[in-house]
């Protein structure tokens, strides 16, 4: 159990007006005691009050004992809900996971297990999204080892090659680095591909001069690490280089920007100004970024329409693209850590025009 955090969530809870909230994220929940289960369909829940920890647990999860101040287990057979109004104070509202079942929810509000009922999760996502030390430091090990990574995928590229073929084998090259595997399924782009920016890797063959695009992110004890990065394998065009090096110059222009107190939607304008000014705009057709920690999209994005300051501790992507359908696309993509003083840009891949020797 991590009192620190758990310390911090309550203060969040009751700047809202709330004194105990009921988590059902097995991601949140992990954050806060250390333990973590999937617990599919079954009820799974970490109950928050003054009067300290229960987590909620069937008898088919491995012993959560240690992880909380109580632990309440129950079989498939019983019904859970009665126990958990049974520890809820009744006579004050109860703070809700916003991904809390209706099949629950709706129980526990005939039971009576409080007075109201009220999404509260940003309490438990404003503590998960300014990262502490220890965390900060798994982060920089996981988005090291995606770097090795990349330098991985560069030297698969060769004709023939199908992007599936590649995208399978990182699996191997991550367990191989000590990664416990993606924080996402791999995109790996060729040619035209690219311009589609969630493209799924399929069976087209490397083709000698089409451009490569990869974004792919490990996991290292449970953090993530995201990077994109587009390569060139013949010279590139006139107009190839003016887009990947507007897309550049877009990523260290957003990532020059950030120090606390500048807000996410400065950010993006600052990457998407650049790019529509060059003629561009219509072009980059996503948000600049999103936050990262335990999972690879957390809350809170870099976009136009956050306009939340940054604080130091907070994790996100810079990743501006470019994206001509039918032609190429271009995305570099960095993670950014805000420090005290400004940032540090946890990838160190270079962004520079590479040309890769096939």
């Amino acid at each position: 159990m991590n009192k620190e955090r758990i310390d911090r969530v309550m203060g969040n809870l009751e700047s809202i007006g709330l004194s105990q909230a009921l988590i059902c994220d097995p991601v949140s929940i992990k954050y806060l005691t250390g333990y973590y289960t999937f617990p599919h369909e079954r009820f799974f829940a970490l109950h928050l009050s003054p009067a300290g920890t229960t987590l909620f647990c069937n008898l088919l999860f491995p012993s959560a004992e240690g992880f909380a101040d109580r632990v309440v287990t129950f079989s498939d057979t019983d019904d859970p809900l009665p126990l958990v109004a049974g520890a809820c104070e009744k006579g004050s509202a109860l703070g809700v996971d916003k991904n809390l079942p209706a099949r629950w929810l709706l129980p526990l509000m005939d039971l009576g297990a409080a007075t109201g009922f009220e999404v509260a999760s940003g309490a438990v996502d404003a503590a998960r999204s300014a990262k502490d030390a220890e965390e900060q430091a798994l982060m920089r090990e996981a988005s090291r080892l995606n770097d090795e990574a990349m330098g991985w995928l560069a030297a698969q590229v060769r004709e023939g090659v199908t992007e599936q073929a590649i995208a399978e084998g990182l699996l191997g090259a991550y367990r191989a680095l000590g990664s416990e595997g993606y924080s996402f399924e791999p995109i790996v782009s060729f040619g035209a591909n690219a311009a589609d920016p969630h493209h799924e890797p399929d069976d087209t063959p490397f083709v000698p001069g089409q451009m490569v695009l990869f974004d792919v992110g490990c996991l290292w004890q449970g953090y993530c690490s995201d990077m994109t990065r587009t390569f060139f394998t013949a010279e590139p065009t006139d107009r190839q280089l003016e887009v990947y090096e507007t897309v550049r110059r877009a990523n260290e222009a957003a990532a020059a920007l950030v120090a606390p107190g500048v807000e996410f939607a400065a950010i993006d304008a600052a990457a998407r100004d650049l790019i529509t000014d060059a003629g561009y705009g219509p072009y980059f057709t996503h948000r600049l970024g999103h936050q990262i920690g335990l999972e690879v999209h957390e809350p809170g994005d870099v976009s136009g329409a956050h306009h939340e300051p940054v604080r130091p501790g907070q994790i996100f992507s810079i990743e501006p693209g470019i994206y001509l359908e039918g032609e190429i696309g271009v995305r570099i993509e960095d993670l950014c850590l805000v420090t005290e003083g400004g940032h540090e840009i946890l990838n160190h891949y270079s962004h520079e025009a590479t040309v890769l020797t096939i």
